[in-house]
């Protein structure tokens, strides 16, 4: 029987996480410019843009930071699959969802097609809320289409921008008045570890976490995504403590026609946001998918701890897959970071769950440690010496030194004569370099080089 004094579990009030983190919403008709104007705030292409309406059928989510200031960026999309009325029903949708879960709303239109019906059933509907809406006016880029663009302060919202979201131009004065409804939030009110279960739909997390407990703590189900809201639990068992977070099934979007499924997605990144170390639990029999790709690159972005969880292991024929084959296959897919620490669990059989949290505090350790400079000096000046960098134009690199960044993960200052002359190979050998050394498995790194003057 469980000794009531050896299992001390106790389910953290949810008033005391109800803080996460900033959501911006881009929402709009299709082909206004909305995935044109993600890519740019979040400085990527992850959004695939072109001149065909309803391009964007998945949610893309982004971080952007300005002016000090860190959220997320969301860009809704076109349309959801299976909606009876294409546009109108899912574009409704969209903007109540955004409208409760996000902290501000850009409205995105077209100047060049002017209000269209659906531009005003959109804005009578943003109206209606109480969170703040930009009204953003795309392809503006000249000075007669900013003359005609002047229509669109018909829709009534005082804070109208003009812009032309593939140069850029205008996007500094929006984010200027974004952000000021954007705070930077402070974390929980905990010291304590913070662990977040993260993967795919009906993986095993929910079963994870109530093996972990010894109870049936959340509900399990064999239907993907019963999981709605971040479950925050407070684990103190066998000398360790921590607070364990059991997120939300994150679906690959395509596959999602609930608009509930869409709170989970936006509430799971926030807690990957929230967390020290991210767990995420794959199905060992359809491994390593595109969507547990873009999740890892997420928990990797914000510099999180990994560590990855290879469940119904037990599934497995072990003539054909074995652990090293499978292993080796997911880090050729996860590289260049692939210092990730892989365990190959059952939770049906209850095989090797309590080393998934040994290996957590293991990374949490990692990601936390501190090397004195003048170690971290006699080290960097050995390696230095025994394979020198290579010269850029005949021109060698001098190293002064290097100390280590006051951040919460491992970040490495090189303070050098010139960085232009360090090649992106060299960087990437010493960060090789420091995380073999001083065991930073599991943690990403930050390697800056940096001029001596």
């Amino acid at each position: 029987m469980r000794c009531d004094a050896c299992w001390m579990i106790e389910k953290t009030p949810h008033t005391k996480f109800q803080k996460m983190g900033n959501v911006v919403a881009i929402v709009g008709r299709p082909n206004v410019g909305k995935s044109t104007l993600y890519n740019r705030l979040v400085g990527s292409r992850d959004a695939i843009t072109d001149d065909f309406s309803g391009v964007t059928r998945d949610r893309k989510y982004g971080f952007c930071e300005w002016n000090g200031k860190r959220f997320t960026v969301v860009d809704t999309g076109g349309f959801v699959h299976g909606s009876s009325d294409v546009f109108e029903t899912a574009i409704r949708s969209q903007v109540r969802i955004a409208l409760e879960e996000a902290a501000a709303v850009l409205f995105m239109v077209d100047a060049q097609t002017g209000i269209t019906d659906l531009d005003e059933e959109i804005a009578k509907g943003l109206r209606r809320g109480k969170k703040p809406v930009y009204l953003v006016v795309n392809k503006v880029d000249n000075n007669k289409s900013l003359l005609e663009a002047n229509e669109f302060w018909g829709l009534g919202f005082d804070n109208t921008f003009f812009i032309a979201s593939i140069s850029g131009s205008g996007t500094g004065d929006l984010l200027d008045a974004v952000v000021e409804h954007i705070e930077n939030e402070e974390p929980l009110e905990t010291a304590l570890p913070k662990f977040s279960i993260v993967g795919r739909p009906n993986v095993g997390k929910s079963s994870l976490v109530n093996a972990l407990l010894g109870e049936e703590r959340n509900i399990v189900t064999p239907i993907a995504g019963t999981t709605r809201d971040p479950i925050h639990t407070t684990y103190n068992k066998f000398g360790k403590e921590f607070i364990l977070i059991d997120t939300a099934g994150i679906r690959k979007k395509t596959k999602v026609e609930e608009d509930l499924e869409f709170y989970s997605v936006m509430r799971a990144i926030r807690a990957v946001e929230e967390s020290d170390v991210c767990l995420m639990v794959l199905d060992a029999e359809s491994g390593l998918e595109s969507q547990d790709l873009n999740i890892l690159r997420l928990a990797q972005k914000r510099h999180k701890g990994i560590v990855i969880l290879v469940n119904k292991w037990d599934l497995i024929t072990k003539e054909t897959n074995t652990a090293r084959d499978y292993e080796a296959a997911i880090k050729n897919k996860l590289a260049p970071f692939n210092d990730v620490p892989i365990l190959f669990i059952s939770v049906h059989d209850k095989q090797r769950i309590f080393q998934a949290i040994e290996k957590a505090i293991e990374v949490y350790e990692n990601r936390s440690r501190r090397i004195k400079t003048a170690e971290l000096n006699e080290f960097v000046t050995e390696v230095i010496e025994r394979t020198p960098p290579p010269s850029v134009k005949g021109r060698f690199p001098k190293f002064k030194y290097v100390t280590q960044l006051p951040t919460p993960y491992p970040s490495f200052a090189f303070f050098v004569n010139n960085p232009n002359w360090v090649r992106d190979s060299y960087v990437q050998f010493l960060e090789n370099q420091i995380r073999e050394h001083y065991e930073f498995c599991g943690s990403p790194m930050e390697v800056y080089m940096r001029s001596k003057t």
